[in-house]
């Protein structure tokens, strides 16, 4: 007893988030594995419902299984709450953790907890986690109700309001899943809709908002009271609208004349598609044209932007927002000659500087390492090197795109993908706590060596 009660006050709130998130993972794939939650009444393997399961909690949308076909509505309704807990749990989760623990918030607790949800104050968390479901449950009905315009006329009022619900869950929380594959057509995604704007700006909107994160709307709602916003929302706000408008610049010149995208549609369609593809692309994994016939370069900036990925403390993932630009900064400030990064009049504590060059160089090693492996427990399905790389970098950012690879990984590479995903949730926020440890050790200061670099 006495054992057991040490043993939980060593572990840190991180850990006690990576364990629940761990078990949850589990507990949603025994759910999905019975026969009840498939369409055909039969058993799912355990790894495909491990594998649906992680891909759900850790939002990420990356699916062996076509959810629409595959699934029963038990099955369906398993995997949006598992995505709507790992959309809210990535954002309060350690503090709706700690006050159903009853747990004590110590100083110790707040400073951590602060980090983890990216407050600026140590006061007010069970204010700012009520908020934060509030600001979620509204502009997901929201949605639902814009989607339902277009649904219900489609597929029946019951189907249609289930379907409402269902996707404006998994827009808001960038899980990438969605329930408009058939039998005969499997993982087509929005395809069938690109050419309706009400839903594909509906789902875009909704990606934007989660992607945002809560911090930032309190920042802008705050605006009109305070004329300010804070370091972090004008760091967000500004790159995420060069990210969406230069992405979608992009994406329409390079696919402007392929016959396979967006060769066929009329303007208007072909900028609402390259904007949705530049918003969804990014975080959300969502798309209205297949991502294997875009052009090889719109692939790779496929790729730059699903390793950005969103705004720390929101629903999407990547390596963040906030994180590139203190790493692009900080190049242009040393190639300027200052001795400190600076951005929007404002220096940069050389802490933070370090933990996001740590934190990009770890995301990209990582990267690479799952690609040099897949690429040998995947060879006999003779698939391209940049696929490989796509699906490592889809799967460590939580994006869920794919160029086809995802259905026919073996066992190892569905085991390999599954921790790429965990990791791509829980490891960023494990290794910023670890490197904010105090330095109680560095009490040795060894002397100055020289290096040639450059």
């Amino acid at each position: 007893m006495n054992f057991s009660k040490k043993r939980s006050k060593k572990l840190s709130p991180v850990q006690i988030l990576s364990i629940g998130f761990a078990t949850l993972i589990l507990i949603g794939a025994l759910l999905l594995s019975i026969p009840i939650s498939s369409a055909n009444g039969e058993a799912t393997p355990f790894i495909d419902s491990l594998f649906t399961a992680t891909s759900s909690v850790c939002v990420t949308g990356l699916v062996n299984l076509d959810t629409g076909s595959y699934w029963s509505y038990f099955g369906k309704t398993v995997i949006i709450i598992l995505v709507q807990i790992g959309g809210i749990g990535f954002m309060s989760f350690a503090t709706m953790l700690a006050i159903l623990l009853g747990k004590k918030i110590t100083l110790r607790d707040r400073l951590i907890l602060q980090e983890s949800m990216n407050t600026f104050n140590l006061q007010g968390i069970v204010k700012m986690e009520r908020y934060i479901l509030a600001f979620t449950f509204i502009t997901e009905a929201i949605g639902a109700v814009i989607l339902s315009t277009q649904f219900i006329p489609s597929y029946g009022l019951l189907k249609g309001i289930y379907y409402s619900v269902w996707h404006a869950i998994s827009a808001f929380c960038n899980g990438g899943f969605d329930l408009f594959g058939t039998v005969d057509k499997p993982f087509i995604c929005l395809s069938g809709w690109r050419g309706n704007p009400i839903v594909i700006l509906t789902f875009a909107t909704l990606i934007v908002i989660g992607a945002l994160g809560f911090l930032v709307w309190a920042d802008l709602y705050n605006y009109k009271v305070s004329r300010k916003l804070s370091l972090h929302s004008k760091v967000v706000v500004t790159v995420t609208i060069l990210l969406i408008f230069g992405g979608a610049f992009f994406t329409y010149i390079l696919e402007y004349n392929n016959p396979l995208t967006l060769r066929g549609m009329s303007t208007v369609d072909k900028i609402t598609n390259s904007l949705f593809a530049s918003i969804s692309h990014r975080t959300a994994g969502i798309s209205t044209i297949g991502t294997a016939d875009m052009m090889p370069a719109t692939r790779l900036l496929t790729i730059i932007l699903m390793f950005i990925g969103g705004s720390s403390g929101s629903t999407a993932g990547g390596i963040k927002i906030t994180t590139v630009a203190i790493i692009i900064m900080t190049i242009v400030c040393t190639i300027r000659g200052k001795e400190e990064t600076e951005i929007f009049k404002k220096r940069i504590s050389k802490e933070l500087v370090m933990k996001s060059f740590v934190i990009a160089t770890l995301g990209f090693l990582l990267i690479i390492f799952s690609t040099v492996v897949l690429s040998i427990t995947e060879r006999n399905l003779g698939l391209s090197i940049e696929c490989l790389f796509f699906e490592s970098t889809s799967a460590l950012t939580t994006a869920g795109l794919s160029l086809g690879m995802t259905p026919y990984l073996s066992s190892i590479g569905k085991i390999l993908i599954m921790l790429l995903m965990y990791t791509g949730r829980v490891g960023p926020l494990t290794v910023a706590l670890s490197l904010g440890k105090s330095k109680k050790d560095n009490y040795v200061r060894y002397p100055e060596g020289k290096i040639l670099i450059g």
